[in-house]
């Protein structure tokens, strides 16, 4: 009897799998989040377009900031499917499908099956996996990546396996190759750590490793090719306003340490409490009992190191401290450890036994499950998305309904939680990524704008900018040629044209005498910088400002 329940109850859990990876693949067509996807798909599309895949560009210079591989990858996509939202993100949302299925695989030979199920779902359910399967950056890819990495440099030193070592360093190359060298402390840490922990010595110093390294180091030439010829075969570009610079060195130090130490061309100012708070709520709903899934297994752990893997808490915790320490720090960087975050809490949610533990999880997380979907009341009341349609809101009475009424019937103890946690998840992300993100990409204005203009220029019209060095996102959706254009350049316009620019820039032209006649206004806020006086409808109209579609007509002499 008790076989055929846990049969049942894992068929559950294979449906809310497929759910879950539904719901990732939700955004898919919300209009891309700049700056950075918008800048990372324009260098792609530039790519494709200038059929050079060695050199990065970014607003007509040499760009020296992130390696290539995620480019590569973007610009094969749009070569395959053209220029679209979807073709820009659906890669990056099947690196993260691909961390979900290391991470089933490395939990099951950790672990067992129960596990790695409940670590895919858990993975597939955190808030800044969902958040970064819509805004798609670099983080999507490393997160695949380095899940992978570790999984088979694990299989090649418990199998002696020469194909799962050179997998392990193919797939840590790409991860070098898509932010950097960091990656290799988050890889390296998690076999090291591991390896010192338990005191394997003979492992840790096995010739293999040094064939890992020098095989990593041959993936990654192709990386080294690309920025020796771009910038160290030229030392007289100007590169962070400077010349003699060294795409080489940027990548091996500068563009990782010289942020960490804060000595690199790109600074920030660090708080070692930023990813404690940033994981609290990108981890949601399954933050408090990672913390304490993290305590219990040190706890545990220290009593006898040589039972337990230490293969995810050294990978994820060794990277958390290095970004903690980091003088630069965004939310979305610890977004890469989330396997290891989701196979810790999986084996400690599986841990529990005694009926008190499982009452105080249940209580737990029944309380984030109701802040939640408070917060996502609140934001409906003062947001008031104009997408929140019937579709949305019959797909979301369902999923209430749903958990309000079917976890207690199918499931018990700590399944149940578990169900009722998926579905306040499915919950949050269906209405963001359903009403509350298509409603504020509309005030990304250059976006909308390009689509605008894709639609209701016939003629094919010549279109300018004048908006400022950053405009990617108008790069990247107007299906046209764009050119700058200064209010002193009267010269320029031999033709009825279209410009682009703030309501300000607009009337310094009408002042300085330009034939324009505005034809559509949009609205624009900054959409990555939500603000409560934003967020309330009331008080919205004082926080956006305008943008202009013109049309310009040639100066009569």
């Amino acid at each position: 009897m008790h076989q055929q329940n846990t049969a049942n109850q894992t068929k559950w859990l294979y449906l809310f799998i497929g759910l879950a990876v539904l719901l990732n693949f939700s955004g898919l067509f919300i209009t891309i989040i700049g700056p950075d996807g918008n800048l990372y798909a324009t260098i792609a599309k530039t790519m494709v377009l200038r059929n050079n895949y060695a050199d990065l560009y970014a607003w007509g210079n040499d760009w020296l900031d992130k390696p290539h591989f995620p480019f590569w990858v973007t610009a094969l996509f749009f070569k395959c499917f053209g220029f679209s939202t979807w073709a820009y993100k659906l890669p990056g949302i099947l690196f993260v499908i691909m961390g979900a299925v290391y991470t089933y695989r490395f939990a099951k030979s950790l672990y067992n099956k129960q596990i790695a199920l409940w670590a895919v779902l858990i993975l597939l359910t955190s808030q800044h996996i969902v958040l970064s399967n819509n805004d798609v950056r670099a983080e999507p890819y490393l997160t695949g990546l380095i899940i992978a990495a570790v999984y088979y440099f694990y299989k090649a030193y418990t199998n002696n396996s020469l194909w799962q070592l050179l997998l392990g360093c193919l797939f840590t190359a790409c991860a070098v190759m898509t932010k950097g060298m960091f990656a290799l402390i988050t890889i390296g840490g998690a076999i090291i750590g591991h390896l010192l922990i338990t005191r394997q010595w003979k492992q840790l110093f096995h010739w293999r490793w040094l064939l890992a390294i020098v095989m990593t180091l041959l993936f990654i030439m192709p990386e080294i090719w690309c920025l020796y010829r771009q910038f160290d075969l030229h030392p007289e570009k100007i590169v962070f306003g400077r010349t003699g610079v060294s795409g080489i060195k940027f990548f091996f130090w500068d563009s990782q340490f010289g942020r960490f130490f804060n000595t690199g061309p790109i600074k920030g100012h660090g708080d070692p409490s930023f990813f404690i708070h940033t994981t609290l709520w990108a981890f949601l709903p399954w933050s408090l009992l990672l913390f304490a899934a993290i305590f219990q297994f040190i706890k545990k752990g220290i009593k006898n190191v040589q039972i337990q893997e230490w293969y995810c808490l050294c990978g994820s915790m060794i990277t958390f401290l290095l970004f903690s320490a980091s003088k630069f720090q965004l939310p979305h960087y610890i977004v890469i450890v989330f396997p290891f975050f989701a196979i810790i809490t999986a084996q400690y949610i599986f841990g529990l036994t005694s009926a008190k533990s499982v009452k105080a999880v249940h209580v737990t997380q029944i309380i984030v499950i109701i802040l939640m979907l408070i917060a996502i009341g609140l934001l409906q009341y003062f947001y008031q998305p104009e997408t929140f349609g019937w579709l949305p809101g019959i797909i979301l009475l369902a999923l209430l309904i749903t958990l309000v009424l079917v976890p207690s019937r199918i499931a018990e103890g700590m399944q149940q939680t578990i169900l009722h946690t998926l579905l306040a998840a499915f919950i949050i992300n269906v209405y963001l990524n359903l009403c509350f993100y298509p409603s504020l990409l509309h005030y990304q204005s250059g976006s909308e704008a390009a689509m605008w203009i894709n639609k209701n220029n016939p003629q094919n019209l010549p279109v300018f900018i004048d908006d400022g060095m950053f405009h990617d996102d108008m790069i990247f959706y107007l299906n046209a040629p764009l050119t700058e254009l200064k209010p002193d350049a009267k010269g320029v316009i031999t033709s009825p044209s279209l410009m682009y620019a703030n309501t300000g820039v607009v009337n310094d032209y009408k002042a300085r005498g330009w034939n324009l006649r505005v034809i559509k206004t949009f609205k624009r806020y900054p959409v990555t910088r939500l603000k409560p006086a934003f967020l309330n409808k009331a008080t919205r109209d004082k926080e956006i400002s305008e943008t202009q579609v013109v049309l310009l007509q040639p100066m009569k002499h």
